[in-house]
């Protein structure tokens, strides 16, 4: 089998894991629409604001495991690929991020990747990715606000791997998308920031609430 038809595999299948959607499957379960409640997002903030602490924690770690697999998977079939290691996490690593963030089963309405990312940048980097998700944590906990935290995340590991592997194009190239996809994903939540208005770790909402242009 040649590199390219293993790598339409590896996008395609981490695709399809990134679609599954763990915080639909866990509000479904408690009798809640995720898609129109609180930001109307299908990530684990919002399944923490809407839900509470154990479902919010139980998103975290399924959105973060189906990424890790996805990963895994693409390092088994793809360990080199192209004339680059790691070939196959890499490119696993970016589609299940776009699987997450636009699921084709869910009308293309997804999360914003953040527990993804936080996995695949452990597997397709391990050292720059944990420093990343350290300094993550950090400003989580400091600010109370995930969306500052998850920007500093990727913007953390984009620079550390364009420091530490400039020349290697791909993973550089790589670091560039995800950090701009989180970016782009967060775009609302940086008009809050600079407005003060950002929603900050632990403040709950009705699950039947929907609030207009407030996307998190």
């Amino acid at each position: 089998m040649s590199d390219i038809i293993k790598a339409i595999i590896v996008a395609v299948a981490a695709y399809l894991l990134g679609c599954i959607s763990t915080g639909t499957i866990i509000s479904n379960k408690k009798g809640v629409n995720i898609r129109n409640a609180g930001s109307k997002n299908t990530g684990a903030s919002n399944v923490l604001r809407v839900l509470g602490v154990k479902a919010g924690i139980v998103t975290f770690l399924g959105d973060f495991f189906k990424a890790a697999l996805a990963c895994l998977i693409g390092q088994l079939l793809l360990p080199r690929a192209f004339g680059v290691d790691g070939f196959g996490r890499i490119l696993a690593g970016l589609f299940v991020i776009l699987g997450h963030n636009w699921p084709v089963f869910f009308g293309f309405k997804g999360g914003k990747g953040v527990a993804c990312s936080t996995a695949v940048l452990v597997c397709v980097d391990f050292f720059p990715g944990l420093i990343a998700i350290v300094l993550c944590v950090l400003v989580i906990w400091l600010t109370r606000f995930i969306s500052l935290g998850s920007m500093v995340m990727l913007t953390v590991f984009m620079i550390l791997t364009l420091v530490l592997h400039w020349g290697q194009w791909v993973l550089c190239t790589f670091s560039v998308i995800i950090w701009a996809l989180c970016v782009w994903r967060h775009r609302a939540n940086i008009q809050r920031l600079l407005a003060g208005t950002e929603n900050k770790i632990g403040n709950r909402v009705a699950p039947a609430e929907e609030t207009k242009g407030n996307k998190d």
